[in-house]
């Protein structure tokens, strides 16, 4: 995440459109230099980096973190605690489990369901066909506001299979 390729790409976004910087991998002072430019949607997705990271940025107030890695049961406590935003939520299982957490500490999570639209092995996500039979008693769990869906798409694929993806994935 050099600054230039940031500025490059904010620069060419539509001004609807929120980019998310994944700041996995890079440190606390290049995340206030690109907050210092007026982003402040932050992506982590392993907890113990972000949490070092939000522990230095404390006094940003205007950082918005998300969370977008896979999702271990033993770390949705503490990932409840440290996100406004959790994307990736790959099961109902783990909906419900975000939900009990976040009714405890009194919290209310933005939650992204993961889909998976190809048959890959190394990316996770919950079936269309399961979400859509199970989307009835997804509705009802409180505690929780589901703001959309994502998928990770294969790396192998060609762009025009990859805009594919998405249109589903959007549909």
């Amino acid at each position: 995440m050099e600054i230039s390729n940031y500025l490059k790409i904010k620069e060419n976004l539509p001004k609807h459109v929120n980019l998310l910087a994944v700041s996995k991998g890079f440190n606390s002072s290049l995340i206030k230099e690109i907050n210092d430019l007026g982003q402040s949607n932050f992506g982590e997705s392993k907890f113990q980096e972000a949490y070092e990271k939000q522990i230095l940025l404390e006094n940003r107030t205007d950082i918005t973190w998300h969370f977008v890695g896979k999702i271990q049961t033993n770390k949705i406590r503490k990932i409840v605690q440290n996100f406004e935003y959790i994307h990736s939520v790959d099961s109902i299982k783990n909906l419900q489990k975000i939900s009990n957490v976040a009714s405890e500490i009194g919290k209310t999570p933005k939650i992204m369901i993961q889909l998976k639209l190809a048959q890959d092995p190394t990316k996770g996500g919950m079936e269309k066909d399961k979400l859509i039979s199970e989307w009835d008693e997804i509705k009802k769990i409180k505690n929780i506001i589901i703001t959309g869906l994502m998928t990770i798409n294969p790396k192998d694929l060609n762009s025009k299979e990859n805009l594919k993806l998405f249109i589903k994935c959007r549909k």
